[in-house]
């Protein structure tokens, strides 16, 4: 497993001045931690099989079913693909359920990864369970509204022209239109209060009272819905990269709009840092202008007749997740810019930007989630008054953003209301965050810090990376072993935040200008995926 480099942490953080404890709850759990109620009948076991992986030779794999309306228990029923990484020590906390975010994302491998990225005595504590949400990845039915969505060459997403804004309405018409047709009888539930209600059934047949859960991104807004619907069936709360519950989804679309163009001028800065390897200027908005530059070119003539300026920016929104992709965006700017050379654009685009099936997939429930979870305006000249003034201030991404969610204007179903995850009943959750985070801003952190009495907010100052733990700033994965080590939070802090850590150092640019296939290789950022 490639991790990054770990920097030092600031002082703030010292664990044995920084951490006060919580009452522990060790060795194996009670009976009653374990049993079932009449209310709340015991699901069929899984029957855990082995599927070990080359990264992960411990996985098993297993399924259960679970109603499709909640409503009706004893009516049609669907099935979630699960996995897990059992515990091996004598000390067992129970199964900490991990959610990749997406929403749609697939959790399958994730459970993998964080099994073999705690430390070892706290992964050996528990059964590390991770789960395809219902219709995603190995779960069935699965959807998969419109094969091929996002094949290249699309429409300039800038609806410069009339003709340019009716192109892109009839891709995102079209989406939603194939989507009712296919699967009219699965979308009015999908939704995340339904895959929070399975979470519970997960629980059920996994024969825990409680559970602890371990979110990211979207993730996290999974967990806080699970959370404000079952209080007392949560024994530990883990949200890295916090969704705000505030804003769910129209607005939070909207502001991500800014905070992708900000990391995306952190970018063009760091391309000018380092202008001995790029050659493309040390003024940043100089880099900038350079890069609007390769848009416009490939708007009229794609790289390879598959990168267009729509697949372009496919490929450069992954760098506002992870600065570590920064390096093999810089190489194939630089290529084109510089000399003319389409090859590492077109790697980078298939690397970082193209969809495949799986992709075809996660989009399909994104959108179904996402539609289903809330109000959207169903007038365009709302969306399209909005985005144009967030374009004029923030054009990285904003049109781009715009018609990825433009099928919500069209869903063939009815919206449901956010949930309101305030909550007083939990035991202490914790929370992680950077500051700079261009998916789930920092402001939705805070905002859930406040909604979740007893809730500790840890921060990575300075970070622009979208999922904080376990990706090698030791600081932070301190925190996240102690919680789950015994229950250990930070001390109640005066500020926004109850510590904080000191971000990674920026990473250096490549020695060689290829872009290699691994480049998203294992690493949490590529199983987190992008979005959300």
């Amino acid at each position: 497993m490639r991790r990054r480099a770990a920097v030092l942490c600031g002082a703030a953080v010292v664990m044995a001045a920084g951490l006060t404890a919580v009452p522990a709850e060790a060795g194996a759990p009670r009976a009653a931690d374990t049993a079932h109620t009449a209310d709340t009948p015991r699901a069929a076991e899984p029957a855990w099989r082995k599927c070990p992986t080359k990264g992960y030779p411990t996985l098993q794999c297993a399924s259960v079913e679970v109603p499709l309306d909640h409503a009706d228990p004893g009516g049609r029923k669907i099935t979630l693909a699960l996995s897990r990484v059992p515990h091996t020590a004598k000390k067992y906390q129970g199964p900490l359920l991990v959610n990749p975010g997406g929403p749609g994302g697939s959790g399958l491998t994730l459970a993998g990864f964080v099994a073999a990225s705690l430390p070892a005595e706290v992964a050996a504590q528990y059964d590390v369970i991770g789960f395809d949400p219902r219709g995603a990845g190995a779960s069935r039915p699965a959807l998969d509204c419109r094969p091929a969505h996002f094949a290249p060459v699309r429409p300039d997403p800038v609806p410069a022209t009339p003709a340019v804004e009716r192109a892109n309405l009839a891709r995102a018409k079209s989406f939603a239109e194939s989507c009712g047709r296919k699967h009219p009888d699965l979308l009015p539930y999908i939704d995340t209060v339904s895959a929070a209600r399975d979470l519970d059934v997960v629980r059920r047949a996994l024969g825990a009272k409680r559970i602890n859960y371990f979110g990211y991104s979207y993730g996290t807004y999974l967990g806080a819905v699970y959370a404000k619907l079952f209080p007392e069936r949560v024994r530990r709360l883990v949200l890295d990269s916090v969704v705000d519950p505030t804003e769910v989804w129209y607005d939070a679309n909207l502001n991500q709009d800014r905070a992708f163009n900000d990391r995306h001028r952190a970018f063009m800065a760091w391309v000018a840092r380092h202008d001995a390897r790029y050659r493309l200027g040390t003024d940043p908005e100089k880099v900038e202008a350079e890069w609007y530059a390769m848009r416009a070119a490939l708007k009229e003539k794609p790289a390879g007749g598959t990168v267009g300026a729509a697949e372009l920016e496919d490929t450069y929104l992954p760098g506002g997740y992870y600065n570590g992709y920064w390096p093999y965006l810089a190489e194939a700017f630089a290529a084109y810019a510089n000399d003319g050379d389409t090859e590492p654009l077109i790697e980078a685009y298939e690397n970082f930007g193209a969809t495949d099936a799986s992709g075809d997939n996660g989009y399909s429930i994104y959108t179904a989630v996402e539609c289903r979870d809330a109000l959207w305006p169903r007038d365009w000249e709302q969306w399209r008054k909005d985005n144009w003034e967030a374009y004029e201030r923030a054009p990285f991404m904003t049109w781009n953003n715009a018609w990825y969610n433009a099928p919500c204007a069209f869903w063939p179903t009815g919206s449901l209301r956010p949930v309101r995850v305030v909550n007083g009943g939990l035991p202490p959750a914790l929370l992680f965050q950077a500051t700079h985070d261009a998916a789930t801003p920092y402001r939705g952190a805070v905002a859930v810090h406040h909604l979740l009495a007893r809730s500790r907010l840890v921060v990575e100052q300075g970070g622009g990376n979208h999922g904080v733990t376990l990706s090698g700033n030791d600081c932070l994965d301190r925190h996240l072993a102690a919680y789950l080590r015994d229950g250990t939070v930070p001390r109640g802090g005066r500020g926004e935040a109850d510590a904080s850590c000191a971000a990674l150092p920026d990473p250096k640019p490549l020695t060689s200008r290829a872009v290699p296939a691994t480049a998203r290789g294992a690493t949490l950022h590529g199983l987190l995926g992008f979005r959300g």
